[in-house]
């Protein structure tokens, strides 16, 4: 298995088991918690999304009277791609949390996310419109069109929200003696060799140190898919919903 490889696979791994802390969470919500240190799963679960949220100012855009979502990850200064594939350098937006509006004077107010249709009905009404008090506001396309409009001026609209993991990278350099990959720490270039590759350095997990023996699991799962073999598929696979269950049980 190639080092490109393995970046995908366990980018792909990490992607898995984060995106499974929400079925999880929904499923711990609907039967009763220990009240105890360390063994609640609500708050554990919970502390492993955490290290994903953060927050930011959106930007507003006259022409289309809507508001952007923030371009800068506020706790790491890093900056947001809203895409598919970022790259080293930048993270992705990946769920809305809440949205607050910010007045000049007194304290922040969250604003009430609406459907389509209740986003434009409250509005004919004197008795049921947005106000500065109770602010609303419609999602669509990752632009936010906040009523009522006077809501408008620069860091009025803040914005809860989580980002996805980093995409894994294992950099290398590849010996010009051998054709082997030599991990990339970072450090000076080996003799005879060429890279690094890439030259953005390397990217390690963000989960939990709790989550080592899931990772593992899955990424034997995938190496097993691509090279091919079904033993290593059947006993990832298996370890894999033994440990779920293990988990939710």
């Amino acid at each position: 298995m190639t080092p490109v490889e393995y970046n995908r696979i366990a980018t792909q791994s990490q992607l898995d088991i984060f995106e499974q802390y929400f079925e999880d969470l929904n499923q711990q919500l609907r039967v009763p918690q220990a009240d105890l240190d360390y063994s609640d799963r609500q708050l554990n679960i919970d502390e492993k999304i955490s290290p994903f949220k953060t927050f930011g100012n959106c930007v507003y855009d006259t022409p289309s009277s809507s508001w952007s979502l923030p371009t800068t990850d506020t706790y790491s200064n890093t900056v947001l791609y809203n895409g598919q594939e970022p790259t080293t350098s930048q993270v992705s937006f990946y769920k809305l949390g809440s949205v607050t509006y910010n007045p000049i004077t007194g304290f922040p107010v969250e604003l009430q996310r609406l459907a389509r249709n209740e986003f434009y009905n409250i509005q004919k009404s004197p008795l049921t419109a947005s106000t500065k008090d109770f602010p609303t506001y419609l999602y669509e396309n990752k632009k936010l069109y906040v009523r009522p409009t006077s809501i408008n001026q620069a860091g009025d609209i803040t914005v809860d929200f989580l980002r996805k993991p980093k995409n894994i990278v294992w950099s290398y350099w590849i010996s010009d003696l051998t054709g082997a990959y030599l991990y990339n720490d970072g450090g000076t270039q080996p003799p005879n060799t060429t890279g690094p590759f890439p030259s953005t350095g390397s990217q390690n997990f963000e989960l939990q140190e709790s989550e080592q023996t899931r990772l593992i699991l899955k990424i034997l799962l995938y190496a097993g898919i691509v090279i091919r073999d079904p033993q290593i598929v059947q006993a990832a696979a298996s370890e894999v919903q033994q440990n779920e269950i293990n988990q939710k049980s």
